[in-house]
């Protein structure tokens, strides 16, 4: 077929559609019976072509195949669209600005990347925000055990926008505290917003962490910020991760806290193995683990006091996994899925159903990756949705009866998913997508995966 013009998404869609004779409705069935997905529906044809919506890679390779066009090419379309084409680009010059920050951070940790007086600049909330403490930011971290980014994010980011007031109208002697507490907001809006599947807001709120923990000479809170911005990078993106992860090691230097230590550790193990660097990423896993045997969670930072043995072995056991070694990532990964914390139980659950499926245990893998379906549906968590969903889940097993018999109960169980549509919408809104930042356009729960999503952990 000739080369696709370069228009918008939705009119070439309408015009291959109209090329083969179908209507919206005719469309709907046949895309159906491509995906095996049958809640897609005319109406949601209609929103693609009119550019209401913009379908993610899951629904960009089926079209491509129902079509008979490259997905390469619906997929440059799609990035010359006005939606995708303002997404991608505010997620490319905000990743490039901070990894420009980070690396300017490394090379001088001592010297403040912003500038010493106001002003700073605000998120746009109407009104006065109300005051905010570090308690407040305490109280709101441990929140986060009970809900997730779906129902946190709003909040981190007014703590961020009461924060970045105070800073304003603070007088000399307490800028250096308030510079923390800016950090503080904005590392924990920036995880918020990541877990809503908004990388949008979670980079504007990482590059404001970063700045205003480099202009407080605070090492660990900017390591901090590094290593939870690596997080929202790693599966779409490891060479960054692995970039702003390096950055925090050697910005926060040997002397930072033990569970800082660790955690950046973990972040370059994760990338590194992903990146398929595997002694890059042994090293990274020895560094972590002797991290840790010195961590005294009574001397530790507040934010690490998640950073216990289930979550140490769960990022363990999802680096070996990416490794490709399952046999010894499935007793760390169960501890990790024994978590009580309900999103930490869905992605390492996620990672274990994966490294059953790669030892071939495909009724194991059905029976983990159950279990972290449910666990995902109570976590507000729209990346531990994309994890318990993600095409890799079951690895080459998807024929198996056992395999069909989850899919299933995943496509029963997406409109409960955090990030998808309320349960009595659900039949009606068709496939669901999350509408900005890395992820937008993406659907948070495709019948069998769309490759890419983002993993969990803890803030």
């Amino acid at each position: 077929m000739r080369p696709l013009a370069p228009h918008t998404l939705g009119p070439v869609l309408a015009r291959l559609r109209r090329e083969r004779g179908w209507s919206q409705l005719r469309t709907a069935r046949e895309l159906a019976a491509v995906s095996g997905c049958d809640t897609v529906t005319r109406h949601e044809i209609s929103r693609w072509e009119r550019q209401e919506r913009t379908p993610g890679d899951f629904w960009l390779d089926r079209l491509a195949l129902l079509f008979e066009v490259p997905a390469a090419e619906l997929r440059r379309v799609r990035a010359c669209s006005p939606r995708g084409a303002a997404a991608t680009g505010e997620v490319s010059r905000l990743r490039a600005e901070l990894c420009a920050l980070a690396r300017r951070w490394l090379a001088d940790p001592g010297a403040p990347l912003a500038p010493v007086g106001p002003p700073w600049p605000a998120l746009g909330a109407s009104g006065a925000p109300p005051p905010v403490t570090g308690a407040d930011l305490a109280q709101l971290r441990r929140l986060d055990d009970l809900l997730g980014g779906t129902d946190l994010a709003g909040h981190g980011a007014q703590r961020l926008e009461s924060a970045l007031v105070a800073l304003g109208q603070g007088g000399r002697g307490e800028r250096r505290p308030l510079l923390r507490l800016v950090a503080g907001a904005g590392q924990l809006a920036g995880w918020q917003a990541a877990d809503a599947g908004d990388a949008v807001a979670a980079l504007h709120a990482y590059r404001l962490a970063l700045l205003a923990a480099a202009a407080a000479g605070d090492r660990t809170a900017a390591g901090h910020v590094l290593a939870s911005a690596s997080h929202l990078f790693a599966t779409v993106e490891p060479g960054t991760a692995l970039l702003l992860a390096r950055a925090g090691q050697g910005g926060a230097g040997r002397g930072g806290p033990p569970a800082l230590r660790a955690l950046l550790a973990h972040r370059v193990a994760f990338a590194a193995a992903l990146l398929g660097r595997r002694p890059a990423a042994d090293t990274a896993l020895t560094v972590a683990e002797q991290a840790l045997a010195r961590h005294r969670p009574a001397a530790a930072p507040d934010w690490s006091y998640w950073l216990d043995p289930a979550a140490a072995a769960g990022m363990t056991g999802r680096t070996l996994v990416a490794l490709g070694r399952p046999l010894r990532a499935v007793p760390l990964l169960r501890a990790g899925a024994r978590s009580g914390r309900l999103r930490e139980r869905a992605v390492y659950g996620s990672w274990l159903a994966r490294a059953y499926a790669e030892l071939g245990e495909v009724e194991q893998a059905v029976e983990a990756g159950g279990a972290a379906l449910v666990a995902a549906v109570g976590s507000g968590s729209a990346r531990a949705a994309a994890e318990v969903t993600g095409a890799r889940l079951l690895g080459t097993h998807r024929d198996r009866a056992p395999a069909r018999r989850h899919l299933r109960l995943v496509r029963a169980t997406r409109p409960w998913l955090p990030g998808a549509a309320p349960p009595a919408q659900a039949r009606q809104a068709g496939p669901i997508f999350v509408t900005s930042g890395h992820g937008a356009g993406r659907r948070c729960g495709p019948p069998d995966g769309d490759p890419g999503g983002q993993p969990g952990g803890a803030p």
